[in-house]
């Protein structure tokens, strides 16, 4: 007997046209502005909002609604108000990446960094810390082996016994990150064009420096100030 084309079940959105509304989501300036404010990890209020985009509070809920719809940033209310962030670490490591795609767009025949010092030096990349510094001790990580390549899924780091050891000496406890997260990726770095160390590792290692006070977060800013103790303690480790 012949199948009517109707009884397969073709009512979920095909990935291309997906990412095609999401491209189109993410393509309008405002709403780029406000997620890359977003990036720093924090939430922001509609009205904060409204002023990173530059745009009135009835245009900014318009804004806001659209990207909730495509699942790129989360709600939540708190007495009278509602704070907005990025849904997740995956839109986070997907706008990096787009950064990284975005400075392609005219390039120069030698990279030379336009990203203020601040920002480039050590920053805030949703959860976990981007720039030179993150940078560094990613390197420093696959050059000790303290992480490997693993084949799937793409760009995902196992942790060796060593690597664990080392984590665990340095203050980081391994068995204590979420299982259902990705233990440690390589997150492009949009200002140095190189990895840096992403997933629950990473994460764990920002909330360290920040506890040990190495670094220290700048107000309104995705920006990590090194402190004088933190310089040369990241600069000892790096060097062992």
């Amino acid at each position: 007997m012949a199948h009517d084309i109707h009884d397969t079940d073709d009512t979920r959105p095909r990935a291309d046209a997906a990412l095609a509304e999401i491209a189109q989501c993410i393509a309008e300036p405002v709403r780029a502005r406000m997620l890359c404010c977003l990036l720093d990890g924090h939430a922001r209020t509609a009205t904060e909002l409204a002023a990173v985009g530059e745009v009135a509070a009835s245009t900014a809920s318009s804004h806001l609604a659209r990207m909730l719809a495509q699942g790129l940033i989360a709600c939540q209310s708190q007495g009278r108000h509602r704070y907005y962030r990025l849904a997740g670490g995956e839109v986070g490591a997907a706008l990096e990446a787009l950064l990284v795609v975005a400075a392609r767009v005219a390039p120069a025949p030698a990279f030379k960094p336009s990203t203020p010092e601040p920002l480039r030096e050590a920053r805030r990349c949703y959860d976990h810390m981007a720039g030179h510094w993150a940078v560094r001790l990613h390197d420093h990580a696959l050059r000790q082996g303290w992480i490997a390549p693993e084949p799937a899924p793409p760009r995902a780091y196992g942790l060796s016994p060593r690597g664990r050891a080392a984590f665990a000496q340095l203050g980081v406890d391994v068995d204590a990150l979420p299982a259902r997260r990705r233990l440690a990726c390589a997150c492009m770095d949009w200002s140095e064009r190189r990895p840096h160390l992403g997933g629950a590792l990473g994460a764990a290692w920002l909330t360290l420096l920040l506890q040990r006070r190495w670094v220290e977060g700048e107000l309104d800013s995705r920006a990590l100030r090194l402190t004088h103790g933190g310089r040369q303690g990241l600069e000892r480790l790096l060097a062992a």
